[in-house]
């Protein structure tokens, strides 16, 4: 069974599973996301408090953060652990549940990170 997405593109194959929209193949396989460079930085880590898209519940957003993939892995699960909740790491941003914009600012700042508080 194969499903295509709006644009016409493969999403699904019950052969490969899932689909990469740009190459057309199994995510497995897919080599365009990992071939693709890190976002430019300017040093400054940047963190904010979103709501939106998210039924109204607040998520501490990192973005900017120096390393590879497995470095923001480790920074994401250090600071779950001094937030003492959950989150995840997706597309080079670390996302901490809850309103704790303060205490992973004063947590970055005491390891040496350029931070500045982004948004409203």
């Amino acid at each position: 069974m194969k499903s295509r997405s709006p644009t016409g593109g493969l999403v699904y194959s019950t052969e490969g599973g899932r689909m990469c929209p740009a190459c057309r193949r199994p995510l497995a396989q897919c080599s365009c996301s990992k071939a693709a460079p890190p976002p430019p930085s300017d040093g400054i880590v940047r963190v904010l408090r979103e709501s939106k898209g998210r039924g109204g519940k607040a998520v501490t957003v990192v973005r900017g953060a120096p390393g590879d993939a497995a470095a923001l892995a480790r920074l994401g699960q250090e600071l779950k652990t001094a937030c003492g909740c959950g989150g995840t790491v997706k597309d080079g941003t670390i996302e901490v549940q809850g309103d704790h914009v303060d205490k992973v600012m004063a947590w970055l700042q005491q390891r040496g990170h350029k931070v500045k508080r982004a948004g409203g």
